[in-house]
């Protein structure tokens, strides 16, 4: 885990950063994933085409970045009835894996899944889902995910009232005593990397705003240098 510049403890949380590689370049995965070798996670956005109107990899890329490596690998499941495949996805390399309350009939069944096969279990749900729709199972989760765009395409513009579910879930959190992570998926820049901070995020991903063309490590860089 990276050092925190000095200025870090007046954020309440801790942030760590977590670069999507759906926004990476393909033909050089070692090399991308090298590149952002400074980040806490990499997050692996696995798209089925049904849940969203994408396909975007599965098992084989998780795989490869696993060799690729050592990062901690934060798998979200854009797909329909994810609990499939839970087993699948945790011996391809994932570390954590996060699932869509709309995905699955039965959320706590493959929250429960994940843990018992040694994983980080995460909870999300899409922006136009209740945010109470997560509430029952806030107490077994070890990552909530918020995700700021609707999910199934990279490069999207931040939904603002998403800020708000952040705040709504930090006090739900806080309230439980439960140090589960909020994770915010979807339009985070250096321009918004810091209100997210503000309102209890604690974990940012980003794509397009990382994976730029002067690099992953320059814009890792861009990204924490906006917390400070």
């Amino acid at each position: 885990m990276s050092v925190p510049a000095q200025s870090d403890p007046i954020l309440p949380h801790a942030v760590k950063l977590a670069p999507s590689i759906l926004s990476c370049d393909f033909a050089r995965l070692g090399e991308e994933l090298q590149a952002i070798a400074g980040a806490d996670y990499a997050h692996v956005d696995v798209m089925d085409g049904t849940f969203v109107p994408n396909i975007s990899f599965g098992l084989p890329i998780l795989a490869a970045a696993r060799r690729a490596s050592s990062l901690f690998m934060d798998v979200h499941l854009m797909i329909e009835r994810p609990e499939r495949y839970l087993r699948d996805f945790a011996e391809a390399g994932a570390d954590g894996i996060t699932v869509h309350v709309e995905a699955t009939q039965h959320i706590h069944r493959a929250v429960q899944s994940i843990r018992e096969l040694g994983k980080r279990a995460g909870v999300t749900l899409n922006p136009g889902t209740p945010l109470e729709a997560v509430r029952p199972v806030l107490a077994d989760v070890d990552l909530v995910l918020v995700m700021s765009v609707n999910p199934g395409f990279g490069g999207q513009k931040f939904l603002p009232a998403s800020l708000d579910r952040v705040r709504t879930l930090r006090r739900w959190l806080d309230e439980l005593g439960s140090s589960a992570e909020i994770e915010v998926d979807g339009g985070v820049t250096p321009a918004n990397a810091r209100a997210l901070a503000d309102a209890g995020a604690t974990v940012l991903v980003a794509g397009s705003a990382v994976f730029g063309p002067d690099g992953g490590a320059a814009g890792l860089q861009r990204l924490r240098a906006a917390l400070v």
